[in-house]
């Protein structure tokens, strides 16, 4: 700030060293004092430029710097999003606030302390510079001020609402290029070619008429505030003119007027300028700050302890914020002991992994109470929590790297021997066929792998955290019947670990010691894989039916 001020002071002194440079110099003859204005001049002019390569520099760091930490700020919130927040705010727009928007607000400041400073100091110290030179001349300048202070703020007031609808669209856009690149063996598969370009050509569209409609009023705005400029600039000359014909003025302070007032003028085009960039600026900070108004996730307070592993839910329901409204899980009753083996089995929608994401904290139950080791998950540290639970989720997700850093998220600096452990117990000994072994990379999506290894892989990962509690959302889905039943032979003989697993088959929950039956979010029955055979209906339609196509597969 300290710079642009002086900067602006040197900008100002030149004008007034130039007209007495004229009135003193020039029209009395005097060389010596020609030579000694302009090399005050130049020195002023250097000065100034020293200050204003300085300013330059510092507002490029500043804004930088500002960027970096808005950032990352940003990445921390996201990162510890509530669910709902997650369920509300797509990884598109989330994409476009942390990029476009960002960008915009850096862009803001850095144009803020290079020029949006001095354009006032310097717009206002013209006017007073002008005033003192002539009064009557400087009417001219105030009314211009007046006009053009009375366009920027109706320029404003239509133009934000435009801007917002132009990062609306860059929202749309970004989530249908991350669509279809996550998509895109499927799009290929499909042969939807044309209709995703459609997609993408109306959405890119959209952004075209969206732009030209937001810079609409700006387009107008700048070439009339040009006019308006351009004939003050005449209508000073003119009277300057006049008065200097009358002996009210003398030619040099016309000539410094007439810089004051291009300088007063040009600091106006620059704060008009300033204000377009403001509008979108402004768009792009209320979204930066509606992220920032999410929802986070619980804060880690609350007891710490180690965890056993008994779970047990009393009398649970529970609703997803943003659903429907129905009760996704209703009056839930069920409770395992340390060590012991769960089988959760029931229909598609009935509420199995909504159980799971309940007891990592992901969601908070609307009714009843969630208790682990006797302790209501309410009232434990959620770092403790969730380090004692570990998960390999439905959908396998690894991330770019290589597997060795992928296994690592287990558990951070795991020897090749516990790693090897795990990967034999998963049936991932193919990782030491692969070129690299454990150092082979993993493209983003793990799409130079199989969806069966990708499971494997995501399986070992949650066995090497070897936690108290270990959750398996039917990590087996995309295996063959042999290695499906090697893996399982291999966790039935987990020992001193809660494992919890999500099935369809029942071939798979028959050896756990207990099975939890749902069906649209409530138990249909609770025990071993005999006493359900015996009494749950559902349980036994279930049996029937897959025991009765494996029939049928083996008559075929």
């Amino acid at each position: 700030m300290c710079f642009v001020a002086l900067e602006a002071i040197c900008d100002l002194l030149g004008p007034t060293i130039m007209a007495r440079l004229i009135n003193f110099g020039v029209q009395q003859n005097n060389t010596t004092l020609i030579y000694q204005y302009g090399a005050l001049m130049l020195l002023v002019t250097a000065i100034g430029a020293t200050f204003a390569i300085t300013r330059s520099i510092l507002a490029s760091s500043i804004s930088q710097k500002i960027g970096v930490n808005l950032r990352n700020e940003l990445f921390t919130k996201i990162v510890n999003f509530s669910e709902s927040s997650v369920d509300e705010l797509s990884s598109g727009t989330l994409i476009t606030r942390m990029t476009n928007d960002t960008n915009q607000v850096v862009q803001f400041i850095n144009g803020l302390m290079r020029i949006f400073v001095k354009a006032p100091v310097v717009g206002i110290g013209c006017i007073v510079m002008a005033s003192l030179l002539n009064l009557k001349l400087s009417i001219i300048i105030y009314l211009v001020v007046v006009i053009i202070a009375l366009m920027l703020f109706f320029s404003l007031r239509l133009s934000y609402p435009r801007f917002s609808k132009l990062q609306l669209a860059l929202d749309k856009l970004n989530a249908i290029v991350q669509e279809y690149l996550m998509g895109i063996r499927l799009i290929k598969a499909f042969g939807t070619y044309s209709e995703e370009g459609e997609k993408f050509n109306s959405a890119n569209n959209h952004i075209k008429n969206s732009s030209i409609y937001a810079s609409m009023i700006i387009t107008f705005v700048t070439p009339l505030l040009n006019l308006i400029i351009g004939c003050a600039a005449v209508t000073a000359i003119y009277f300057g003119a006049q008065l200097f014909l009358n002996n009210q003025i003398k030619a040099g302070d016309i000539s410094a007027f007439t810089i004051y007032m291009a300088q007063m003028l040009g600091s106006l085009l620059m704060i008009t300028n300033i204000f377009n960039v403001f509008v979108r600026t402004q768009a792009s900070a209320t979204r930066i700050e509606e992220v920032f108004n999410c929802g986070t996730d619980f804060k880690e307070t609350g007891t710490k302890q180690q965890l056993k592993g008994t779970i047990e839910f009393k009398n649970v329901d529970f609703y997803y914020p943003n659903g429907s409204g129905l009760l996704a899980l209703e009056n839930l009753n069920f409770k395992i002991n340390k060590g012991e083996k769960l089988a959760i089995i029931g229909p598609t929608g009935s509420g199995k992994s909504t159980l799971v994401w309940l007891l990592l904290r992901f969601y908070d139950v609307n009714n009843g109470e969630i208790l682990l080791d006797s302790q209501n998950v309410k009232k434990l540290n959620i770092f403790c929590l969730r380090q004692a639970i570990a998960l390999a989720p439905q959908k396998a997700l690894l991330f770019s790297g290589t597997v060795r850093e992928n296994l690592y998220w287990g558990k951070p600096q795991a020897s090749d021997k516990e790693i090897e452990k795990v990967l034999k117990v998963a049936q991932a000994d193919f990782i030491y066929q692969m070129p690299d072994g454990l150092d082979s990379y993993l493209s983003s999506g793990s799409v130079n792998i199989s969806g069966g290894q990708k499971q494997r892989i995501s399986l070992a990962r949650a066995l090497l955290k070897d936690s108290p509690i270990l959750i398996l959302d039917d990590v087996t889905s995309a295996l063959d019947a042999i290695t499906e039943a090697k893996v399982r032979k291999a966790l039935l003989k987990i020992e001193n670990q809660t494992l919890i697993m999500i099935t369809q088959k029942c071939s798979t929950a028959m050896f756990a010691d207990k099975i939890l039956v749902l069906e649209n979010g409530r138990v249909q029955g609770f025990g071993s894989h005999r006493d359900l055979l015996r009494d749950c209906e559902i349980y036994q339609a279930i049996y029937q039916s897959q025991i009765t196509n494996d029939l049928a597969g083996a008559n075929l």
